[in-house]
């Protein structure tokens, strides 16, 4: 053979190597569902022990993936927590640091009216490296009181049905609905899906069908209504179970269950009386919340563990271990997006820097030496502690290797806590360890040398005049 058809036949099976290579890579490719639901707190599910709420489908979850119970949100509230699943970084940077309101409200907290859309975002990477993308529920990264706001659809997503967005609110439980359709459709299609499926429940208003007040009838009206609204969303969940095990994907799809923030709680004793949403529309109020925490310290809004660690659940059968808790692995929200590009094998953008670290091993239940990043928490919160919400004082917090350091706007008030091992946050050992204390204060103080002092990029309503 000729030197040239030697190097013919070399490129060809070169080629046909780098097809084969990409075949393959393509078909590791896992599909991704990303349930987020609203306010649901780490106690809230019969996994965990709590005493009459019922989630068969996500305790099936625990049984079949493994259970990690040191997972924390950026946030103690919705928005900025989601702006952190969606970009990696902490919602900070964004000047995201409460939830999207009005448009006077939004301006008097220093902050835009809606995320970026130009900002680096998890779904536009999956798509680029192939993925049909869909987002259905719960959206809030605008509002629907800002008509003005960018659609769901301009942030990366070939599908959407949404609410707490601009344009048509979508039925808040028709969001199951909508997803399996994207599946089916990915199906025809033979690519890979990445879903977001950001459930309403348990956010006010509680839009409760009576089928499943009927499961929990012994219980008085305010557990009632609780129980029931979660017993339904676990019901339409095993409804994306079934289809997943229907069309022979279980195996090939990673399903993971979380929550934006912890629970809301009433700051006192509040009657249970009906509500009304701009987005969702009528329901029962705050008085309906009975959110747990598991021991945790705080609800929703603070920067105590109450308020930012709640539960993470992943499943993905034969990579995942089976039956696990992890109990010591710290993963964030802001790990999301390096952990699912990583799995997709997708690109990050040139230039870009995710405050979040890849968390695949951990995932695949592999040995990890520990986060080599500290993580950081920013809100606007009270100062002296209001008596009847005496742990949503925390303005600035930071978690560096075993430590977790609380602090009022100026820095003038700390708590510091053995993290690791006191994941309830019982002990304030400050007085203890003053050099810990000074280094994580200098931690977080650089740290605010790198947040924007206003929001940026065009993320302004007209409705500022």
């Amino acid at each position: 053979m000729s030197r040239n058809a030697l190097c013919i036949v070399g490129l060809l099976l070169t080629l046909f190597g780098v097809v084969e290579r990409s075949t393959a890579s393509a078909t590791e490719q896992p599909n991704i569902i990303f349930i987020f639901a609203d306010d649901w707190g780490w106690g809230d599910l019969s996994c965990h022990g709590h005493p009459y709420v019922k989630t068969p489908n996500i305790d099936r979850l625990a049984r079949e993936g493994t259970d990690f119970h040191r997972f924390t949100v950026a946030s103690g509230v919705c928005s900025p927590s989601r702006t952190a699943v969606m970009t990696g970084h902490f919602p900070a940077r964004y000047n995201i640091n409460g939830h999207f309101a009005w448009v006077e409200q939004n301006a008097r907290r220093n902050m835009p009216d809606w995320l970026n859309p130009a900002a680096p975002l998890l779904p536009r990477m999956l798509q680029q490296a192939g993925y049909i993308t869909g987002h259905f529920g719960k959206w809030h990264l605008a509002n629907d009181m800002i008509p003005d706001s960018p659609l769901p659809s301009e942030y990366g997503y070939d599908a959407y049905g949404a609410f707490n967005c601009a344009g048509e609110q979508m039925p808040v439980h028709d969001d199951v609905n909508q997803a399996i359709a994207l599946i089916e459709e990915a199906e025809k299609q033979q690519k890979p899906f990445f879903i977001n499926l950001w459930m309403h429940e348990p956010h006010t208003p509680f839009h409760v069908l009576p089928k499943y007040r009927w499961w929990f009838q012994d219980l008085d009206d305010a557990d009632n209504i609780y129980a029931a609204t979660l017993a339904h969303a676990d019901d339409r969940i095993g409804q994306l179970l079934n289809t997943l095990d229907k069309n022979g994907l279980t195996k090939k799809t990673l399903v993971v269950f979380s929550s934006d923030n912890g629970p809301a709680r009433a700051a006192s004793p509040t009657e249970l009386s009906l509500s009304y949403d701009t987005a969702t529309g009528a329901g029962f109020g705050i008085g309906a919340s009975k959110g747990v925490t598991g021991g945790r310290k705080g609800y929703k809004a603070a920067l105590f563990e109450g308020g930012i660690c709640v539960p993470f659940i992943a499943r993905w059968p034969g990579k995942i271990p089976a039956g696990t808790v992890d109990n010591q692995t710290l993963i964030s929200a802001v790990d999301l997006l390096p952990t699912f590009c990583e799995l997709a094998d997708a690109t990050m953008p040139t230039g870009y820097v995710p405050d979040g670290v890849s968390q695949v091993s951990v995932l695949l239940g592999k040995s990890d030496l520990g986060r080599k990043k500290p993580l950081f928490w920013k809100a606007s919160s009270p100062w002296p502690a209001p008596k009847n919400r005496p742990y949503h004082w925390g303005s600035y917090a930071v978690v560096d290797g075993p430590w977790k350091l609380i602090s009022n706007s100026d820095l003038s008030h700390v708590e510091l806590y053995a993290i690791t091992k006191d994941q309830k946050e019982s002990t304030d050992c400050s007085a203890e360890h003053p050099e810990v204390v000074n280094l994580l204060k200098r931690r977080i103080q650089e740290w605010q040398q790198t947040l924007p002092l206003k929001p940026e990029g065009p993320v302004f309503s007209s409705g500022r005049g």
